[in-house]
């Protein structure tokens, strides 16, 4: 599935605009998703502050380096990125030009000064960025673009021809909220003036820096204010159902004077934000860009579960089950997990009563198994709690809570969301060997053979592995080839089929022919990796259908 790009625009400065981006970005990244986050913000640029200590070197280069190449009729621009350490996930950042000791270099002024984006145009630089942005959508789940302010060339680069959706960031006062939705609209009178083929934006009004904390009644009528104006914004995307003015307090980020000082990250400091941090409603913005802007109903309903949905859509859980238990059923949950393991099921203990369990922002396992004798325990009632706040799983799926109990427990006295699960019982006294077999039957639902859905993954896998051509537009993309090619083989090792049909349609994407029709021969390691990936595939799809 090919990434979307979105940019983060105001049409006044000192909004937040660049902060909400940046820690975003973190976010997303630290949730599994591959971003990219560019800072075209030309005349006054300052993105790479924020990732300062997380770069892995100072950027070297950036978008104005990016538009020289186009000047220079570079046939194969550099990347022009940088990576940004956020602790297993995959964070990139395109800086607006080269830094040296978190200063632009001095060259940065003159050579930003030099492009003129009119004749840029007429010289067929749009084509270019097209180009540019079909590498990145097939690279990165998320292209983030930290756009400049007010109406300008680089404002309509970034809001009309780039862009999937938008993200309007604005503040309280009536400087920011009489231009709010008309930037909208002129960004789409712009798109449709354009050659290209996409659907009107999608708009995510974002109200920031509301304190609330003193002028609590201001704050609400401001807030409600604000609804009223941005209304129209949601009319594309919003669930009915859903109000504008319970959406937009879920789409406001707070004033917290502590992180108005300097370029800081607080999605990195605070690990599990309450809902009066400025982290929490963050989390927030991002869950609605990892959902596409969609399942707003989910959001209104339950924002815990909406927030866990889209932090665990990109990766798999380490475990299929945790094992909850109060310390004098150690010994039965140790047998229990033993014989789990036994029957192939990855799973480990929870002990109930250590308040580290309930510090992780992560779930490590899918399923929670809550192992009862008589009553739950105070901590295993918490557990349960937060768990059932976080039990939507990847794409709406429903990760499952199971109690097994012993014969003497009164059932009646469980809290009434466990009351009506189903439950097992074992006797202390017993190996539970026949509650195993049933956890494992009820983790282990899906059959082993491979299903139909299956099968389409594989014909997609085999259609786009076909058309990698035999010349590539330039050497660079021989990398993104193979890192795809790899990508498809992991997701095969692993029977990830969802995963398979997101890398084969980056495949297809990266696959396409330089549009002069000239370009460099694909290396025959990369050829061979491809033929034998397709081997492997094909020995599959007649495994299924003989």
């Amino acid at each position: 599935m090919s990434g979307t790009v979105i940019t983060f625009y105001s049409y006044k400065g000192g909004v937040g605009r660049s902060f909400t981006l940046a820690n975003t970005a973190v976010l997303l990244a630290r949730w599994g998703y591959r971003v990219l986050a560019i800072d075209w913000d030309l005349e006054a640029p300052g993105l790479h502050l924020y990732f300062r200590p997380h770069l892995s070197q100072p950027p070297d280069s950036g978008v104005v380096d990016l538009a020289h190449d186009f000047m220079q009729k570079i046939e194969a621009p550099a990347s022009h990125t940088v990576r940004v350490d956020v602790e297993n996930g995959v964070l990139d950042l395109m800086a607006a030009g080269k830094v040296v000791d978190d200063r632009l270099d001095p060259s940065y002024a003159p050579r930003m000064q030099e492009i003129d984006w009119e004749e840029l145009y007429e010289d067929g630089f749009a084509e270019f960025l097209e180009e540019r942005r079909a590498e990145w959508i097939a690279q990165y789940d998320f292209v983030l673009i930290d756009s400049r302010t007010g109406v300008s060339d680089i404002a309509s680069i970034c809001t009309a021809q780039l862009p999937d959706r938008l993200v309007v960031v604005f503040t309280a006062n009536d400087q920011n909220l009489n231009d709010v939705v008309d930037i909208a609209h002129l960004a789409d009178q712009a798109r449709d003036r354009l050659p290209y083929d996409r659907p009107r934006h999608q708009v995510m009004p974002l109200l920031s820096r509301l304190d609330n904390t003193v002028e609590y009644e201001r704050a609400a009528e401001w807030q409600k204010k604000s609804a009223g104006v941005v209304a129209p914004l949601f009319r594309n995307w919003l669930v009915k159902s859903v109000k504008p003015d319970l959406m937009l307090r879920h789409l406001t980020v707070p004033y917290v004077s502590y992180w108005s000082f300097g370029e800081l990250l607080p999605v990195l400091e605070e690990k599990s934000p309450s809902p009066n941090q400025i982290s929490f409603a963050l989390e927030t913005v991002a869950a609605v860009i990892a959902q596409e802007f969609d399942r707003t109903d989910l959001l209104a309903d339950n924002r815990d579960a909406y927030v866990a949905a889209a932090r665990s859509r990109r990766r798999k859980f380490d475990l299929d089950l945790l094992v909850s238990s109060p310390r004098p059923l150690w010994r039965t949950s140790t047998q229990l997990i033993t014989e789990l393991r036994l029957l192939g099921v990855k799973v480990d203990r929870s002990v109930s009563g250590d308040p580290e369990i309930l510090d992780h922002t992560g779930d490590p396992a899918e399923h929670l198994c809550l192992l009862i004798d008589g009553g739950l325990s105070r901590w295993q009632l918490t557990e349960a709690e937060r768990f059932a706040r976080r039990a939507l799983g990847p794409d709406g799926t429903q990760r499952q809570m199971f109690c097994v109990v012993t014969r003497g427990t009164d059932r009646e006295l469980l809290p009434g969301f466990l009351r009506n699960l189903r439950h097992l019982e074992f006797e202390p006294s017993a190996r539970p060997v026949r509650v195993a077999r049933e956890l494992h039957d009820l983790i282990k639902a899906t059959p082993a053979a491979e299903t139909e859905p299956d099968q389409e993954a594989f014909r997609s896998a085999e259609a786009a592995l076909r058309e990698v051509p035999d010349q590539l537009p330039y050497a660079g993309r021989f990398v993104l080839v193979e890192e795809t090619v790899r990508g498809m083989a992991g997701a095969l090792d692993d029977g990830d089929m969802d995963l398979l049909r997101d890398r084969s349609a980056d495949l297809l994407l990266l696959s396409k022919p330089h549009r002069n029709g000239t370009g460099v021969a694909v290396p025959g390691a990369l050829r061979n990796e491809v033929s034998a990936l397709l081997a492997r595939i094909e020995r599959r799809i007649n495994a299924f259908t003989d």
